[in-house]
């Protein structure tokens, strides 16, 4: 995940019980939007622990698939679970991918944009290392709306405490929206740029399954939980259990939103 944080997604494990297993239901739905042909080469920007490299290993019979990501720990964790030949993980970074022009036919990127400080530079990029007629793609969460599990954490914690706006990523990453992503990759050059929204269930066994993520330290919502004393923590945890949708034998289903965006490069 490209981040000028890497402590931000610094455990694998973590990440992957905190949003990975989310990202694994919006992956195929992606994809499958994109319809590449069998046989193409993709890389995958800000690969993370290699959720959307699976996906496309699985179901979209690749030449090849190129990992790029500057988290250590994200590649070991890609490394471990993605053992196809035809894919690698590389370290490197979002806004200086290190693959020369036109090598590929499509260049993917799961849930990293927000995180990297230069979008419009990854997205420069993301276009250089594909082919004429090649496709740039991405998605992102709907941070400010209809992505509930963190939307509902983020809306309790800023009612009792203004400093947590500071990692709500709601406010802090404007570009998780339609009109923002497609205006994104048009000035970057893309053509018959579409955008569309991927909506797919959580659902939780019981409310410890919705809340232990959040303590993981992964991520804003977990860093801002790590921030806080015991008590203002518990305060926290408390006030969100009585705000989620708690069914009758303690489980909880929430929707979660993606927004996807796609380009042709000319």
């Amino acid at each position: 995940m490209p981040t000028n944080d890497p402590s931000l997604w610094s455990a694998g494990d973590a990440y992957e019980r905190y949003m990975g297993r989310w990202s694994r239901q919006v992956a195929p739905a992606f994809t499958k939007w994109l319809d590449l042909s069998p046989g193409a080469r993709w890389i995958d920007i800000g690969c993370g622990t290699g959720v959307l490299a699976s996906t496309i290993l699985a179901t979209c019979e690749p030449a090849e698939v190129v990992g790029i990501d500057n988290s250590v720990s994200f590649l070991r964790s890609a490394n471990v679970t993605v053992t196809d030949p035809r894919a690698s993980f590389i370290r490197g970074d979002a806004q200086a991918v290190p693959q020369p022009d036109d090598r590929f036919d499509a260049a993917v990127s799961g849930l990293a944009l927000n995180f990297v400080p230069d979008k419009d530079a990854v997205v420069r990029e993301m276009a250089r290392v594909v082919r004429p007629g090649g496709i740039v793609g991405l998605y992102v969460w709907d941070y400010a709306g209809h992505m509930q599990v963190m939307r509902t954490f983020f809306d309790v914690a800023t009612a009792l405490d203004p400093k947590a706006l500071e990692y709500d990523d709601g406010v802090k990453a404007p570009i998780c929206r339609p009109g923002p992503l497609s205006d994104l990759l048009e000035r970057n050059g893309l053509l018959d740029v579409e955008v569309r929204a991927i909506d797919v269930p959580a659902a939780f066994d019981s409310f410890e399954d919705y809340w232990s993520p959040f303590l993981g330290g992964t991520g804003s919502a977990p860093r801002y939980c790590a921030s806080l004393e015991n008590e203002a923590r518990e305060h926290l945890k408390g006030e969100i259990q009585r705000r989620l949708p708690i069914g009758p034998d303690g489980e909880i289903l929430l929707a979660i939103r993606a927004w996807a965006a796609k380009g042709m490069l000319q």
